[in-house]
Formats: structure tokens, C-alpha cells, sequence
């Protein structure tokens, strides 16, 4: 269970400093997010929107307990990495704007397995 709680915890801090440095960066509407977003034709204001969404989302996969949050937190987090990696490729941008994004997919399913695992493990030994 030692193991599981380390992989876990590494991989979600992971997971949440690259959210969450995104996030920040999108919540204070900072003219570099606009500039990305709008580039690839949304509005500049959904930046803000979307950055609030992901500070909650790391929130809710930090925080412990509360495991329906977590669920929805991480479906979210997929959904926005997902919207984000497909608006590359579909606006024609090369691999170096969205390969990035599968360093994104393997942590939060890296994150969500070991999560699910702890879970399991956590029940097994109460």
C-alpha cells in the first residue's frame, strides 16, 4: 500500500502543478492565455472561465475523500486536455503544440488508476 500511496501522490503533484500552472495563468486572464486561445479562434472570454474550472478540478483530485468529485474533477481535466489537444490538430498546429498533451493523458490516467488502487487497497485493510 506504500508503494501505491507514493506512486499516487508523485504523480497527482505532478499532474496538478501542470494543470494548475496552466490554470493560474488562464484564471488571471494573463495576455499570453488570451493570445493562445484566441489564436485558434475561441473567445477570450471563456480563458477566465476555463482557468477557474481547472483550479477547482486540482482541488477536488487534492483534497481527499469526496471520491463523486473526484470522478467528475478528473472527467473534466480529460475533456479540457482532450478539447485542447483536438483544437491543435484540427487548427493545423505541428507535434510540437500538441504532443505535450500526451504527457497529460498518461499522468491522469496514471493518476486515476493509482487512485482507484489506493481506494481498493485503503477497503481491503479497514
Amino acid at each position: 500500500m506504500k508503494k501505491t500511496r507514493i506512486i499516487f501522490w508523485v504523480v497527482t503533484a505532478l499532474l496538478a502543478i501542470m494543470i494548475g500552472i496552466g490554470a493560474a495563468y488562464d484564471a488571471i486572464s494573463a495576455p499570453e492565455a488570451v493570445a493562445h486561445v484566441t489564436r485558434i479562434g475561441y473567445p477570450a472570454y471563456i480563458v477566465p472561465f476555463l482557468g477557474v474550472a481547472k483550479i477547482l478540478g486540482v482541488i477536488a483530485i487534492l483534497v481527499p475523500g469526496y471520491p463523486r468529485i473526484k470522478e467528475w474533477a478528473y472527467a473534466g481535466i480529460f475533456f479540457d486536455l482532450f478539447g485542447a489537444f483536438y483544437s491543435h490538430i484540427a487548427f493545423g498546429d505541428g507535434p510540437d503544440m500538441w504532443a505535450p498533451f500526451i504527457i497529460g493523458f498518461a499522468l491522469i490516467a496514471v493518476s486515476y488508476i493509482y487512485h482507484h488502487k489506493l481506494q481498493r487497497e485503503t477497503l481491503a485493510t479497514a
